[in-house]
């Protein structure tokens, strides 16, 4: 057993009779030879009978006594460095290591000429030498080595074979984990020229210079194909800008569209709201555009100019060169293509550009086009200021027919009743009406004064009393004929209302006739005047230097195009070989 003493670690090796040795001792003990632990042997004096026969007794004592008394403990002392030695690979069982880490730090302190006892040795022993045994390239190192040895052991090492068997003395250990033995055996001579692992590095060698050509030729395969499907177009399409296109002028110019703000009726309204914005000729400006873009456009300027002829020259080369059948559609192609024209809406503002082979002849075309849409604006304004006019002219007529069969109206009425005024008429009679009730009134009071008297005079009473009924008598007579007096189709009352409707048609007939007759006038005035105006803010000016082709922008943007049509062909190709072998 060992114990801890308080200065130093020792340890005391017990004998072979006294207690069976730990595992850890019989491994210390492998190279210790067994003449290290001497025995005395004494030789006893010759003995009489009577010695003799005391003698078992007294060995009986002897044997008690020697049993009963504390028998001296006998043994070796470990040395510091042995102590030292068994406390690290205490340390190193405590971190638990697998089985294949242990053989591997056995396999390395044998390639490093170390001479280790088990395996947790070897990894003291590596560690104290400066080595750490489970470092990846150190692992890599020792699986190398392995591979350039005459790999003779065809099973995996540390697994309990005939060759590597199971160290008995790590059984007591708790750790039941194999132990590789280097085994040494005479070596057979082989009828190969050439080991395995050389066999290997040559197969090796081969994969990679196969793997190499392939990759390779693909790459050339592919450069190749990069250069006959974009390379070569990019520079055939650069040659034509650089040295073959024909310079190209380009005449810029730049006009908008105003709303005559002088008009009169169409001043008011909506129209009044947008008569200042770019809003109120937005249509107009987007008709104009339009037109410029149009074959009636081209026909005319082809008349007027001459723009066939210009393109049809053989100084241009001939992919912008009009050929001499050349037909109204591709015609209009090359008018589309050289001659620009966008309106911006937030400005009301139509821009052109206008290319040709000549800058004076450039310069020529875009004032003709401008001229073009100055016309147009106006044709587009004129029906609507003539049929304003003929609507205005219509309306009046109306107007002045209808105010003459209300005044007719009325005047019938008057002849057919002979009556010129109803209404003074009727004024009469409420008068007379009036008067008479007022009478009637003054003896109805008469009457009273004389009936009050205590003797009032009968003759008196009788005469204001006649006149009183004389008076009643007027009265009904006057309110009959202002309800039941006829005068031709009616009575006065009906004939005084339906006067009174005829004369108010006649003053709304006369409303309604100078109403139309300010609407004529300003028809008028607005068809004299011209409603819109185009106006030229940038004026066409020949260009000095060419402005076409751009060379180095269309050779990068015909790169792009081939290379992005190339990627995609590419792309289809991978997904589709993809698809099919899978």
């Amino acid at each position: 057993m060992t114990t801890k003493p308080k200065a130093k670690k020792f340890r005391i090796r017990r004998n072979e009779g006294s207690a069976q040795p730990a595992p850890e001792a019989a491994q210390g003990r492998e190279d210790t030879p067994p003449s290290a632990q001497p025995e005395t042997r004494m030789s006893a004096p010759p003995q009489s009978s009577e010695q003799r026969a005391t003698a078992p007794r007294e060995d009986a004592s002897r044997q008690t006594e020697a049993s009963s008394a504390p028998q001296p403990r006998s043994g070796e002392v470990s040395s510091a460095g042995q102590v030292a030695g068994e406390t690290d690979m205490q340390k190193i069982r405590q971190e638990g290591l697998t089985g294949r880490q242990l053989r591997m730090a056995r396999r390395m302190a044998q390639k490093h000429g170390l001479a280790p006892t088990s395996d947790f040795d070897a990894v003291r022993l590596l560690r104290a030498k400066g080595i750490d045994p489970f470092q990846r390239a150190n692992m890599l190192e020792l699986v190398v080595g392995r591979d350039e040895s005459d790999g003779q052991s065809t099973g995996e090492p540390g697994l309990p074979t005939r060759a590597n068997p199971v160290d008995p003395a790590r059984v007591g250990d708790g750790v039941k984990l194999p132990q590789t033995i280097p085994l040494k055996k005479q070596q057979v001579p082989s009828t190969e020229t050439m080991s395995t692992a050389e066999r290997r590095a040559m197969e090796v060698a081969k994969v990679q210079r196969e793997l190499g050509k392939r990759r390779r030729r693909r790459f050339a395969l592919m450069m190749a194909r990069l250069a006959f499907f974009v390379m070569l177009p990019t520079l055939i399409a650069g040659y034509y800008f650089y040295a073959v296109a024909t310079p190209m002028y380009a005449t810029k110019s730049e006009f908008l569209i105003l709303k005559n703000d002088g008009g009169g009726g169409g001043s008011g309204g909506m129209g009044g709201l947008l008569s200042g914005t770019q809003f109120a000729t937005n249509q107009d400006a987007i008709a104009v555009q339009s037109y410029l873009s149009s074959k009636d456009a081209m026909l005319r300027l082809d008349q007027d100019v001459g723009f066939r002829e210009h393109f049809m020259q053989d100084d241009i080369d001939p992919i912008q060169r009009l050929d001499a059948d050349a037909s109204m559609e591709d015609t209009y192609k090359v008018y589309k293509r050289n001659v620009e024209i966008g309106y911006d809406p937030t400005e009301g503002v139509v821009r052109m550009e206008v290319r040709a082979a000549d800058p004076l002849l450039a310069k020529q075309f875009s004032e003709a086009l401008i001229d073009y849409a100055e016309e147009r604006v106006d044709n587009l304004t004129q029906r609507k200021r003539e049929t304003a006019v003929v609507d205005a002219e219509e309306g009046l007529a109306e107007a002045e027919e209808k105010r003459v069969d209300a005044q007719e109206m009325l005047v019938r009425l008057q002849q057919e009743n002979a009556l010129l005024d109803p209404e003074a008429k009727i004024a009469s009679l409420r008068s007379q009406i009036s008067s008479l009730e007022v009478q009637l009134q003054e003896k109805q009071l008469q009457r009273q004064a004389l009936l009050d008297n205590p003797r009032p005079n009968q003759s008196r009473v009788e005469g204001v009393e006649g006149d009183i009924r004389r008076i009643n008598n007027m009265l009904g007579q006057l309110n009959e004929r202002m309800t039941t007096e006829t005068t031709g189709d009616g009575n006065l009352a009906e004939i005084a209302i339906r006067t009174q409707l005829a004369q108010a048609d006649l003053a709304t007939r006369d409303l309604m006739l100078q109403s139309a007759l300010e609407r004529l006038e300003s028809a008028r005035r607005e068809a004299d005047s011209q409603a819109r105006y185009l106006t030229t803010s940038v004026v066409p000016v020949a260009s000095e230097d060419p402005s076409y082709p751009r060379s180095f922008e269309n050779t990068i943007l015909a790169f792009l195009i081939f290379a992005g049509i190339y990627l995609m062909i590419s792309l289809t190709a991978s997904i589709l070989r993809e698809q099919v072998s899978s």
